[in-house]
């Protein structure tokens, strides 16, 4: 914890700031030599302070291409006194976002990594492999500093396997959430070696769908390292993940000792394997892996759980068939198989159109996020219209379809249809190759274990204690892993629905997971509506619940943001000062304004806030310019499909005049072969900037000198390019080049740069300072100073 406070006591760190450029730095440095006097004699160590330059592109966030310079890493080699050819990397980052101390996100990390650094030097017993640890000092600037590494460090090529650490919330336990690719003994070394496992082979499926909008040094490790690693994070309270509220006093001594404990764990298991040296020969497939509630994991590879998860179907696939299928009464059974099949399915869709309307209504009156500071206000609206709409669609087609039916033949019948279902999405989802059909495995299994059981039950009356007591045993497994791993994804998801922009609503998303959840866990034990006399209680409460808890948030009870010390759910909201100039042809000002661009971070926009600041109102929201890129807005990453600008705002203010403004410069303009221009360019200006590219109609951008050479466009069509230096960064020259047909020669290409300040005396101007002052104490706001300049070659 010593280490945890000091490095937040520097401040927010962000690239090209004396506090992460120096003070970081020093301060790393210091440490890790005072452990290198404490070392033993069974090992070495080496310190490198690494200060790469370079480019490349990237699928993260629609697209986009990403060049540093100068941008900072500590590079510290363990090994054993005789040397080693073989090393393990252990990542973290000691870099912030801007306004935040970044605690969790990364310096606990840091600490932790600098503590088993500690412990393995002081060790008298050699390890068989290197450990080397890095601190790198630009990852919230999009990965930038482990790029340098492995692609520009001559320790890089040692390099077999790596494990990131990394945060999507604050303290509580890390979430083993990626691993591989195709290494296989790479999860069982964690599953070996952690003493705390927390690890799940579903969260790695989604985080690696990309509906998270984040991402980690994982990926460049992997991408261009060609290496094999684990991804572990943080991922309690992600409410305050990336505000000012991310304090060491806010991660419990437990959580750091759990990490150091796993971590230290699973290095040193690596750095003493025999795979380690040949990791590359042990890529043979995917894994399956998970915990069961953090007390050990099951892992086993892909393959064997293909062939397992096709047998459990084949055989409930043929348990179904012995009992519709039989002679005498095949045609009547199928039909009221399938009846009874068709009407789950429907019951199903039905609940998730229900639910999703009111969602939607929720949405369009203004009260989204109600449930943001108040959960169980999404499990009172949601969960409740959920399994109220379950179970009235099974109770009138008990009355009115089945009503001369019995009671035990119906709860059977239903239990086979859920038992079909869950059967085929095995199947399914086993032939598209995702790993975590795994849940559907003991969604079969334990159900159809379960219904072999208690077979004669189900059709008998005067034993339903036993039955029941049967039934709940036997569902107990898949029922409790489920839950566990629904409390997962909420402590996962709830968080990120205020942070992920103002397109997707939030109500809905979440209403849907609720229901998916509500489907699962009801799918075998809606059967109970045909056991039971009457359902009109159960659905009367249910719908009390509902209706109350509607015209509560519909009335604005459950305020969605919370200040409390304690526990705070801020708001975000990003303001930018803002002056922008518009350049013709000739290089002619032909347009300039200026003022604070405000971005709500999440679905509501500021509309909470607007009381606050009545000067914010519709006369002053966002207007697209088309035909500049980007809508002609200093965005620093192209979130822009994240956002609807009429959820903005542009409230009018004096032109800011940063002490070290933007230099562009034209340096040439050649004639090549094929049509072709190439426009080579010098800009020096601040550590941030972002490049926008646009080319006209009857152009097109063929080539550059950033990335590979090959341009890659973002969403929407225009091109991004991220910029950032550490210290002492020289002027920034690239060249890009352009085809152009004869009849569209005169304007090919709008360029703009836009120049970010993130820190120093130009970081905020009095008005900004001055409306910052103003929003409210549940909110948290990050701001700076920014130019933005558009230019037509």
């Amino acid at each position: 914890r010593g280490y945890l406070d000091d490095i937040t006591a520097i401040g927010p760190r962000t690239v090209g700031s004396p506090e992460n450029e120096i003070h970081t730095v020093n301060y790393l440095i210091e440490q890790i030599k005072a452990i290198e006097v404490e070392s033993t004699d069974a090992h070495k160590i080496f310190i490198d302070i690494q200060r790469p330059t370079g480019s490349f592109s990237i699928d993260f966030l629609g697209g986009f291409t990403s060049y540093y310079a100068n941008v900072t890493n500590i590079v510290v080699k363990l090994e054993p006194r005789n040397g080693a050819k073989h090393a393990v990397l252990s990542n973290c980052h000691f870099d912030s976002v801007p306004n935040t101390p970044g605690a969790s996100d990364d310096a606990v990390s840091c600490s932790v990594m600098l503590e088993i650094l500690s412990t393995l030097s002081k060790s008298s017993e050699s390890l068989q492999h290197a450990v080397i640890f890095l601190f790198n000092g630009a990852e919230e600037n999009i990965l930038q500093a482990s790029h340098g590494f492995i692609t520009q460090h001559e320790w890089a090529k040692s390099i077999r396997a790596f494990i990131n650490l990394e945060a999507a919330g604050v303290g509580g336990k890390e979430l083993v959430f990626q691993t591989g690719p195709e290494n296989p003994w790479l999860v069982q070394a964690y599953v070996s070696a952690a003493e705390h496992p927390f690890a799940s082979v579903v969260a790695q499926e989604i985080f690696q769908s990309g509906i998270i909008p984040a991402d980690t040094d994982f990926r460049i490790y992997r991408d261009f390292g060609n290496i094999p690693g684990i991804d572990l994070a943080f991922i309690e309270n992600g409410y305050i993940y990336h505000t000012k509220y991310d304090t060491s006093d806010r991660i419990l001594t437990d959580s750091i000792q759990r990490a150091g404990d796993n971590i230290l764990a699973v290095l040193k298991y690596l750095a003493t394997s025999d795979k380690l040296a040949k990791s590359f020969e042990y890529r043979h497939g995917n894994v399956v892996f998970f915990d069961i509630l953090g007390l050990f994991v099951l892992a086993y590879p892909a393959r064997v759980g293909t062939i397992m998860n096709y047998i459990i179907a084949a055989i409930a696939f043929i348990y179904l068939s012995k009992k519709i299928l039989q002679p005498k009464t095949k045609v009547n059974n199928m039909k009221k198989f399938f009846t009874a099949f068709g009407l789950t399915l429907l019951s199903w869709l039905s609940t998730l159109v229900t639910v999703l309307i009111v969602a939607v209504f929720i949405s369009l009156i203004g009260r989204s996020l109600s449930w943001y500071s108040h959960f169980y206000v999404s499990m009172s609206l949601y969960g409740t219209a959920a399994t109220a709409k379950l179970i009235l669609v099974h109770t009138l087609a008990k009355k009115f379809y089945y009503k001369n039916m019995n009671d035990q033949y119906l709860g059977d019948m239903f239990f086979d249809a859920s038992l079909m279902f869950w059967a085929i999405a095995l199947t399914v989802l086993t032939q598209i190759g995702l790993c975590s059909a795994f849940i559907c495995t003991l969604w079969v299994a334990f159900p159809l274990l379960t219904k072999l059981m208690i077979h004669k039950e189900f059709r008998q009356k005067g034993t339903t204690m036993r039955f029941i007591t049967m039934y709940m045993l036997g569902m107990f497994v898949p029922y409790l892993y489920v839950m566990y791993l629904s409390w997962t994804v909420f402590e996962m998801f709830t968080p990120i629905m205020g942070r992920s922009g103002s397109e997707i609503p939030p109500d809905v998303v979440l209403a849907g997971l609720i229901v998916a959840i509500t489907v699962i866990l009801s799918s075998y034990f809606i059967n109970f509506v045909y056991l039971v006399k009457s359902t009109k209680t159960t659905l009367l409460t249910l719908s009390t619940v509902f209706v109350v808890t509607l015209i509560l948030v519909c009335s604005g009870i459950f305020f969605p943001y919370s200040s409390d010390s304690a526990n705070p759910k801020p708001k975000r909201v990003f303001l930018q000062h803002t002056s922008r100039r518009f350049h013709d042809l000739d290089g002619n000002l032909v347009k300039s304004d200026s003022g604070i661009w405000i971005n709500g971070f999440d679905y509501n926009g500021i509309s909470h806030i607007t009381p606050h600041v009545p000067e914010i109102n519709d006369t002053i929201r966002t207007q697209c310019d088309e035909s500049a890129p980007f809508c002609g807005f200093p965005w620093i990453l192209p979130v822009h499909f994240m956002f609807r600008l009429v959820k903005n705002w542009y409230l009018p203010a004096p032109e800011i005049l940063p002490t070290s403004p933007v230099q562009f410069k034209v340096l040439s303009k050649e004639l090549m072969p094929w049509n072709s221009v190439r426009l080579s360019f010098e800009v020096s200006g601040p550590s941030h900037m972002s490049l926008y590219i646009r080319p006209h109609e009857g152009s097109a951008l063929s080539m550059w000198s950033l990335g590979d050479g090959r341009p890659v466009a973002s969403v929407g069509g225009d091109y991004f390019v991220f910029y950032s230096h550490g210290l002492q960064a020289a002027p920034w020259h690239f060249w890009i080049e352009l085809t152009a047909s004869e009849k569209h020669a005169d304007e090919i290409v709008s360029l703009a740069i836009a120049a970010h300040y993130f820190f120093g005396e130009d970081k905020k101007s009095p008005q900004l300072t001055a409306l910052l002052e103003r929003l409210p104490n549940w909110v948290f706001s990050s701001g700076w100073s920014c130019t933005y300049d558009l230019f037509v070659f």
